[in-house]
């Protein structure tokens, strides 16, 4: 994508902000170097990420404290950017006022990568940094021709959420395979009040699915999803809710999302994240429940992947001191503070395992699958992709028009947007 594409996508709204916005140079900042306690100069560097939960935002907090403890050379400004937030750090690098570090998700990372504003890390991280301990997709979504340009904070992937009281009543086992979950969801329906299995009817959940029988979602940058082996994966999973009708969207049951529907009873069986554990536990708490790993479709494993990571901005003139920051962040010592509480996973495994999320009753699905996970992420035009996907599968999944038609119609429109970009 060429810089004058990305930055004709933005579009008028989001450049009017910039005048309103402060940036990380020391001007704006009023960051000029100060004495530390040895005497060496404070260097102030600024961190920009999204909002959290007040214990997240707590959890990150240490960890900073605990980086400046340990580095008294360099102070970090953390900046919560709560609204447009790639719409915002785009801006803002697009006028030369970016964070020298900041998050950045998977999904947004080629469109960025390929405009070469992040800088590359391998040089700025020490020998001892252990990069293979990271989970290799995890960390293959920030690279590009063999360049690491983040390194993934944590992630989740999905796992298989089933209800343990209806499993027993029902006198059926957790399915391992697709087929079974299929059959076993046909013991678990009661009618319309209860769905044997709840679904996501978009990309972002179903596309290891899509690309379960060869078929790829995106070739060369474009969409490819009238491809007769991905319409050929997705079938079942229309047919679940159009013939056997065991499956259903939460919104047909008047629940926000599938967690909530799993919490309200209204579903058996979902495929949920990390995210999900914490919400049922909180606001459900009578249900009893257990995960396991996604069941495999014609004996191959495979599940979603969903990871952020931190990034330098290659303008940055303070690059010595933000991949020190980046370092300790996702080094083993600070990502084992911030993933402590199991709000997000470590992305790295040795971490992992010393926390004990690799055995744990719940979590431990969902590290299982994060070496053969599907990132989300997929290319630099998935934005288009992914919205003309959804629009289309979902009337096909509603019994609206025939799926192929549906996903040819999805495909045509959504490149003939990438042409004319």
């Amino acid at each position: 994508m060429s810089r004058k594409k990305w930055i004709a996508t933005l579009g008028l709204s989001t450049m009017l902000i910039a005048g309103a916005l402060t940036g990380c140079s020391d001007k704006e900042e009023g960051t000029a170097s100060k004495p530390a306690k040895d005497g060496a100069e404070q260097v102030e560097i600024t961190l920009a990420g999204w909002g959290s939960s007040p214990e997240e935002a707590e959890l990150l907090k240490q960890v900073l404290v605990d980086f400046e403890t340990s580095h008294p050379n360099i102070k970090v400004k953390h900046e919560v950017i709560a609204d447009q937030y790639m719409d915002v750090i785009k801006t803002r690098l697009i006028g030369g006022e970016g964070p020298d570090v900041f998050y950045l998700d998977a999904f947004e990372a080629p469109g960025l990568i390929e405009t070469g504003v992040l800088e590359p890390l391998e040089d700025h991280t020490p020998d001892d940094f252990d990069v293979e301990d990271f989970e290799k997709p995890l960390l293959e979504a920030f690279q590009k021709d063999g360049v690491t340009y983040g390194y993934p904070k944590g992630y989740s992937t999905l796992a298989l959420f089933y209800n343990k009281k209806m499993f027993e009543e029902a006198g059926v086992q957790v399915p391992t395979t697709w087929d079974e979950l299929r059959e076993v969801s046909k013991a678990l329906t009661k009618g319309q009040d209860v769905y044997g299995f709840g679904q996501n009817p978009e990309l972002a959940r179903t596309m290891f699915i899509a690309e379960s029988k060869g078929g790829e979602v995106v070739v060369d940058d474009k969409a490819n999803y009238a491809d007769a082996k991905v319409v050929e994966a997705l079938q079942p999973y229309v047919d679940q809710a159009l013939v056997d009708k065991t499956a259903a969207q939460s919104n047909q049951v008047g629940a926000g999302w599938t967690g909530e529907m799993f919490g309200q009873g209204k579903a058996a069986m979902v495929i949920e994240g990390n995210w999900a554990i914490p919400y049922i536990e909180n606001t459900f708490p009578d249900i009893e429940f257990g995960t396991a790993e996604v069941p495999t479709i014609d004996g191959e494993k495979g599940t979603m992947a969903f990871t952020v990571a931190y990034v330098m901005n290659a303008a940055s003139e303070k690059k010595a001191a933000a991949a020190e920051l980046i370092t300790y962040l996702t080094g083993k010592e600070g990502m084992e503070t911030w993933t402590s509480k199991g709000f997000e996973l470590p992305s790295r495994k040795s971490v992992a395992e010393k926390l004990g999320y690799d055995q744990d009753e719940l979590r431990g699905s969902l590290v299982a699958g994060a070496p053969y996970a599907t990132v989300w992420t997929k290319g630099v035009n998935l934005p288009i992709i992914l919205t003309n996907f959804n629009n289309q599968f979902v009337s096909a999944y509603l019994g609206e028009r025939p799926l192929n038609e549906a996903l040819a119609e999805a495909q045509e429109t959504a490149n003939k947007e990438i042409d004319n970009q």
